[in-house]
């Protein structure tokens, strides 16, 4: 039992960098950025319509026939030995049937020392864990509404425990063509433990995303504004490293205000040529950005940049997330169009 509390401290404190909200939840890798796309333009997105099939796994309405016969596969390296890899692919039946979508999500914990409960070597032990996930849009008759679903079969991995999971993701999505905006809303991770890692079921991640987005008509940009973890308002916490203390020795807690703690549930992004072959994005994270400040040194927490370049059937993808002066990530995408015509 020491390796598997050892291993879940590991874990959190992993998570926790990333999200202060996670750690409170079991399978926290089905909320990491599917694709260098939406972690350039700050981690996620709901209301990108195109081509992109990575799209789906963050909203779900969003499926459409622009996707068909697309694969995508795209790589990152997080912290330390963690790594994580995704794929994406998706199928127009016909004008009638519609879009399917299919995604896959791998996350490789690298390898921990394992101990006993008096701190002797035992034997090296790894994690990982996997998602499988099936997705379809439908265009409701007569308006410019869509909705959509995923169904995710979910599989993990920790030293010698095994759990297995099942979720659902629902998504709405509005276009209002005439002035290029486009509304979203995503409920994700809808769902729970079919098997536990012991005898107690845990929670899954549940987030509720919104979002507009808008194609500028005289600029060729798109911004993007994503409103996340609608579901939990207090998302804030006290970081102890900026409490005060008086000069009678009395120390004070941080003080998170009700406009500081509402920022963090925003995130901002905005793309460069976002309908040609060559693309440039920047994105902040609000929450990123304020629970891995440093006080009285500039990090540039929350920051995050990317480019897109296409070679005719083939788009490539890289983005840049800044998290801290000591730990940042890179994704790489790969986008290859199989269709003949």
């Amino acid at each position: 039992m020491y390796k598997k509390y050892q291993f879940y401290l590991l874990l959190f404190i992993t998570f926790s960098t990333y999200s202060q909200i996670g750690g409170k939840y079991v399978y926290q890798f089905l909320n990491l950025s599917q694709s260098p796309r939406q972690a350039a333009l700050g981690g996620k997105t709901v209301t990108v319509v195109d081509y992109d099939v990575n799209q789906a796994v963050y909203n779900p309405a969003t499926i459409n026939p622009e996707m068909h016969n697309r694969l995508a596969v795209n790589y990152g390296s997080y912290y330390g030995e963690v790594s994580y890899g995704t794929a994406a692919y998706a199928y127009t039946w016909d004008r009638h049937v519609q879009t399917f979508h299919a995604s896959a999500t791998y996350v490789n914990y690298g390898t921990f020392e394992g101990r006993d409960e008096m701190g002797n070597l035992t034997s090296d032990f790894t994690g990982s864990e996997a998602a499988l996930s099936f997705g379809y849009a439908y265009n409701i008759p007569w308006t410019d509404m869509y909705i959509g679903t995923n169904v995710k079969l979910i599989s993990s991995t920790l030293e010698s425990y095994n759990s297995w999971g099942a979720a659902t993701d629902l998504g709405f999505l509005y276009i209002d063509e005439k002035n290029d905006i486009n509304y979203g809303i995503a409920v994700r991770n809808l769902g729970f433990q079919i098997k536990p890692y012991a005898d107690t079921r845990e929670k899954l991640p549940l987030a509720i995303d919104a979002g507009i987005s808008q194609l500028m008509e005289h600029v060729p940009i798109r911004w993007h504004v994503t409103m996340e973890n609608l579901q939990e308002w207090n998302i804030a916490f006290s970081n102890p490293n900026r409490a005060e203390t008086s000069l009678d020795g009395e120390t004070q807690e941080e003080k998170v205000s009700f406009f500081n703690n509402a920022l963090r549930h925003l995130i901002l992004g905005a793309e460069l040529f976002p309908e040609k072959g060559f693309n440039i994005r920047l994105g902040y994270n609000f929450r990123r950005g304020e629970e891995l400040r440093i006080v009285d040194q500039r990090n540039f927490s929350g920051i995050s940049v990317g480019v897109g370049i296409r070679f005719g059937k083939i788009k490539f993808d890289y983005s840049y997330s800044r998290y801290t002066l000591a730990a940042n990530t890179s994704l790489f995408g790969l986008m290859i169009n199989l269709d003949n015509e």
